[in-house]
């Protein structure tokens, strides 16, 4: 609503200008928290999605571990103070709807504790359903609109009546809010997985002060992990590089460390292509003192994608692709400095209307020809 119809109504109120990524960055770090509670859990990451800001975790087989489950919840959300603004609204059901809304329940009042908790006993869901709003069971205001039109006020209601006259009313959007109603689980639990992150560091001692002498200690890190990653069938999509200078004989505005990350032009397990891209970025901006200590961190780990190769054609390795090339090529002489040829009309009659040239880095860096000249980045709510 409007800034001022909203003062009107709460005059009192704070408002704050919105910050997606204050909030997508809080709600991983949440989800980080909570896993080391348990390995499964689930939330919506995108932070214009309506679910967004609800994560949900599996309970089940803890208690051995964390002991009986509202003290699993409220050990949660005592681990969750330092991150959010204010203790979660948590919910236990059987599902994952019942418990959201014993969570949003608890938001109301009904919960108890340090973290607000409302909990449903097991195989209780449909009865605690049942005196809720039937606006509770879906999102869309359609849907809604019909259940007051047809009379279905509570979530009782729609329990009560045969599955096929719902579906005959409200399509197969009618199986789900039946079977929501009657207390069934509608959605299948997709566990978030974090994107894995891979360091490994090595000393120099003496410090070197120049690229040649990086480049062999870059190439055991390097190498290291692309052992490591194509032995877990994994790739990488960024990596960073940081560098911890001496500053013993330079200026002291000089920094401590130097650090360079670099996005990859497609995910990869190959430690020498990852290496390549690095040096290239340190001839382009050499550190300004001797280094000291060199950390290679690999970030956005995941498991590798399958390439569909041909048949006939031979392969080339994937240091060799083009992408990679456009991407060095870029570093060294600028991305602006890098063209490549598009294709806009192959059944053009003259063959300079074929194809057109553009100026900056290809899409996706296949397909295109390039040149260079020199130079003059369950549910707690």
């Amino acid at each position: 609503m409007p800034l001022g119809s909203a003062h009107r109504l709460a005059p009192e109120a704070l408002f704050l200008d919105p910050d997606p990524a204050a909030d997508g960055a809080a709600l991983k770090a949440a989800l980080d928290r909570t896993a080391g509670f348990s390995p499964g859990v689930a939330a919506e990451t995108d932070v214009a999605a309506p679910g967004f800001g609800r994560v949900e975790v599996q309970l089940d087989g803890l208690e051995r571990l964390w002991g009986p489950e509202p003290l699993i919840v409220r050990r949660m959300g005592e681990a969750l103070a330092w991150i959010l603004p204010g203790p979660p609204l948590a919910g236990i059901g059987g599902t994952r709807f019942a418990a959201a809304a014993a969570a949003a329940l608890a938001g109301s009042g009904a919960g108890s504790g340090s973290v607000p908790l409302h909990v449903v006993e097991p195989g209780a869901d449909a009865a605690f359903l049942a005196p809720l709003p039937a606006a509770m069971l879906s999102r869309d205001p359609e849907v809604r609109a019909r259940l007051a039109r047809f009379g279905l006020r509570v979530v009782g209601q729609v329990a009560e009546l045969p599955r096929s006259a719902v579906v005959a009313r409200f399509g197969p959007e009618g199986e789900r809010l039946h079977a929501r109603a009657r207390g069934e689980e509608t959605d299948p639990f997709r566990p978030y997985t974090a994107p894995e992150r891979l360091v490994l560091a090595l000393p120099i001692d003496p410090p070197v002060s120049n690229v040649e002498g990086l480049r062999f200690v870059l190439h055991r890190l390097a190498a290291a992990f692309g052992d490591q990653l194509e032995a877990r069938g994994a790739a990488t999509a960024r990596a960073r590089l940081t560098l911890e200078l001496d500053r013993s004989f330079s200026a002291d505005d000089l920094p401590a460390s130097m650090t360079i990350d670099q996005l990859l032009p497609e995910p990869t397990s190959e430690g020498l292509a990852i290496e390549r891209l690095l040096i290239a970025r340190l001839e382009t901006a050499p550190p300004r003192a001797p280094v000291a200590r060199v950390e290679l961190e690999l970030g956005e780990v995941a498991p590798a994608a399958g390439t569909q190769l041909s048949l006939f054609t031979p392969q080339t390795g994937r240091t060799g692709r083009l992408s990679w090339q456009l991407a060095r090529l870029g570093l060294r002489f600028g991305e602006e400095r890098v063209g490549w040829m598009e294709l806009e009309d192959t059944e053009a009659t003259l063959a300079e209307a074929r194809w057109s040239w553009r100026r900056g880095m290809a899409p996706g860096g296949a397909g295109a020809a390039t040149s260079a000249t020199p130079p003059r980045r369950r549910s707690t709510p």
